[in-house]
């Protein structure tokens, strides 16, 4: 039998919010069952702090995915922080943050992949909540769309076509398995084109990006000093935007998702057609499906060609 898990210690953590530009505190801590992935503000009054880490919470996917309380009191820039909890199979935490971002580090998951290390993962005496898929959805149009089949494990697979040199066409596949999300996907950075960002500025996003924590690419040039992690380290990415994105699905997805071009809107997207479907979909219990391995949440490989 699998187990609900969370973390064993509190583990605290500074950075620069890749849209706003502020410096944000954030503070991961243990959470009891059925708790799911609950942020609070702790800039904001206690009666409206709370933000839950939902599907049916997203307000603005421009670049990122945001989600936002009854209250109006948004996070923003969660995708990361929650594939690495995903990827390391945390069903219940508290993150804790004095501002309305989520700290873009390096660009990737891989900090906090070494936060929730540092910290700890205790095995809490619950099982596990599935989501099974027991249907096909797809949300989009020809040329862009996202889908989730009935498969009997999770996989990920995204294709990207751009028209610069520098990404081209890239296609990849994630299986979970052996453990290998620290080591083939946390560390995909976000990246962005260098003409775009003053119009981002201007809509009041990017505010925080450099090379130091986004891939910045000028016509089929990378700009970062220390080149690429992966030669195909932007599908990477995107694969490991979908996992955090689809984990506000708020349990684990047994299926298999498939993104052409998308992002974060189409994935929101996928999820409310999901749940607006009650024949598309079923929870189950760790103990109605069997045993797991021990790393059953992390990805068994990237297999990519650009």
């Amino acid at each position: 039998m699998t187990f609900q898990q969370t973390l064993k210690n509190p583990i605290n953590c500074t950075g620069i919010g890749l849209h706003s530009g502020s410096k944000v505190s954030m503070c991961l801590k243990p959470s009891d069952v059925n708790t799911g992935i609950v942020f609070v503000r702790t800039d904001q009054p206690a009666d409206r702090a709370t933000v839950r880490a939902d599907w049916d919470r997203v307000t603005d996917t421009r670049l990122c995915t945001l989600i936002s309380n009854d209250a109006g009191v948004t996070i923003g820039t969660i995708e990361h922080l929650m594939a690495a909890l995903r990827g390391c199979g945390i069903d219940n935490a508290v993150i804790e943050l004095n501002g309305p971002e989520v700290p873009i580090m390096d660009g990737s998951s891989a900090p906090f992949v070494f936060l929730i290390e540092c910290a700890g993962i205790q095995q809490q005496d619950k099982p596990r909540r599935f989501i099974k898929i027991l249907k096909q959805v797809t949300v989009g149009d020809g040329t862009k769309f996202a889908t989730l089949t009935p498969s009997p494990v999770t996989g990920f697979s995204f294709e990207i076509d751009f028209a610069s040199a520098a990404i081209a066409r890239q296609e990849g596949y994630v299986k979970l398995g052996n453990g290998a999300f620290k080591a083939e996907l946390a560390r995909a950075r976000t990246f962005g084109f260098l003409q775009e960002v003053d119009q981002m500025r201007k809509l009041g996003l990017a505010r925080g990006g450099s090379l130091d924590n986004a891939i910045v690419i000028n016509g089929d040039k990378v700009l970062n000093e220390g080149g690429l992690r992966f030669t195909d380290e932007f599908v990477r990415h995107k694969i490991l935007d979908s996992i955090g994105d689809l984990y506000l699905a708020g349990a684990p997805i047994i299926g298999h998702f498939h993104g052409c071009r998308s992002g974060h809107a189409l994935n929101n997207q996928l999820l409310r057609a999901l749940f607006a479907d009650e024949t598309a979909w079923t929870y189950v219990d760790a103990d109605e499906i069997g045993a797991f391995p021990a790393d059953w949440m992390a990805v068994e490989k990237v297999a990519a060609v650009a």
